[in-house]
């Protein structure tokens, strides 16, 4: 199955995501609210919604969408949880499981996430959960919601032994991307979801990184580079979960950077002034190409390149780059014995032959993975 997207009227792109009895649009373009209503009362005619958000994207974004729901005649409650990822915890896990509740949310209602990964992972395992299961809306507001976790349906909160270890997988109805909502992320944000933009190209689209590479300006100012960034990073996406909903294989592929990444956001403690996850991805993306030229199966030359275009864009790339530090390359891997692609212990890595050629690569020795960060630690600094 492939995702074919088409584009509206209004520019607006439409990208599916072909699941067989669960199949679900991306709706990809500017201001959308009203047409999301729109959607959502003629998806559950008479039903009661739930808006989920944070205290930040509350200010910014909800009354607008509050105020689309009301000209459709929805009725609507709003539930607004703490920004940041300490918020994806069992504790909040179980104040929105009640304040759902609370509400009287039914099977038949809809739950919204309006917010970033943060707010669409922690309500999408509550929706998965709430009376065995509840539909909901994915209206992401951050680039790396958009264009990663809002698609796809994995769900899920943190424990104390890594990161995304208790969820379900739990398909949205529907994703609105609407491409508006960025223009008020600040610079920091906006750029660690280019990250996982770019990190289609790495996995396997070597035209993608290129058109990244002369057109990354563009998708920051905004404009239809942006637009275009995100459908292509959404069509990718929703391909690759078609073909492998549940990770039993290639979806894994989506993981490229995300081993080292998620050790490094365990290791700072989920501390988002130090690391966002974003920013991990883009050291662990730059970790994996050349820990891949380490072991010889990619080129320097393509792993200078990546770190070379992260450093443009203004990303880290070095571990030297985490505020406060790291940690030895004893914890660093460490923290990857969480990994959810352990398997029986042993680690599994997304390396690459080169730009557009990642693969999984299964049993790599712990042995290789801790000289390989040793050597990364001691270097001073990188020649890019």
């Amino acid at each position: 199955m492939t995702a074919e997207a088409k584009q509206t009227s209004g520019a607006r792109i439409v990208v599916p995501v072909a699941l067989e009895g669960r199949a679900y649009d991306i709706h990809i373009g500017r201001h959308q609210f009203c047409e999301a209503a729109a959607m959502i009362a003629g998806m559950a005619p008479g039903s009661k919604v739930a808006l989920v958000t944070d205290d930040s994207v509350a200010a910014l974004h909800a009354p607008a969408l509050e105020t689309c729901l009301q000209q459709e005649g929805i009725a609507f409650t709003r539930i607004a949880v703490p920004p940041g990822e300490a918020t994806k915890s069992y504790d909040r896990f179980v104040a929105l499981c009640d304040a759902l509740l609370a509400a009287r949310i039914e099977r038949d209602d809809i739950v919204i996430a309006l917010g970033g990964g943060v707010v669409g992972d922690l309500t999408g395992f509550v929706a998965a959960v709430l009376r065995r299961g509840v539909r909901f809306v994915q209206i992401p507001t951050t680039l790396l919601a958009q264009v990663d976790s809002s698609v796809g349906g994995k769900t899920g909160i943190n424990s104390g032994h890594g990161k995304n270890l208790v969820g379900a997988f739990h398909q949205p109805a529907l994703v609105i991307a609407d491409t508006a909502l960025l223009d008020t992320l600040s610079e920091r944000e906006f750029k660690a979801g280019y990250a996982e933009v770019v990190k289609y190209g790495l996995i396997d689209d070597p035209a993608f990184f290129d058109w990244c590479e002369a057109n990354w300006t563009r998708i920051i100012a905004g404009g239809p580079e942006r637009d275009h960034a995100v459908a292509v990073a959404c069509k990718a996406k929703a391909a690759i979960v078609a073909r492998d909903e549940r990770e039993t294989g290639d979806r894994a592929l989506l993981n490229l950077g995300h081993t080292f990444a998620h050790a490094l956001e365990r290791l700072t403690g989920y501390d988002s002034t130090r690391l966002v996850h974003g920013e991990a991805v883009a050291i662990g993306l730059a970790l994996a190409f050349r820990f891949s030229q380490r072991l010889g199966l990619c080129s320097g030359q393509d792993a200078i390149r990546v770190s070379r275009h992260l450093d443009a864009v203004g990303l880290p790339s070095t571990l030297q780059q985490v505020p406060g530090g790291a940690g030895s390359a004893h914890e660093i891997v460490a923290a990857m014995g969480q990994d959810k692609k352990v398997r029986r212990g042993v680690l599994t890595f997304i390396l690459a032959h080169g730009i557009g050629r990642s693969f999984i690569a299964h049993g790599v020795a712990a042995e290789e993975v801790q000289a390989f960060i040793e050597s990364e630690l001691s270097a001073n600094g990188r020649a890019h």
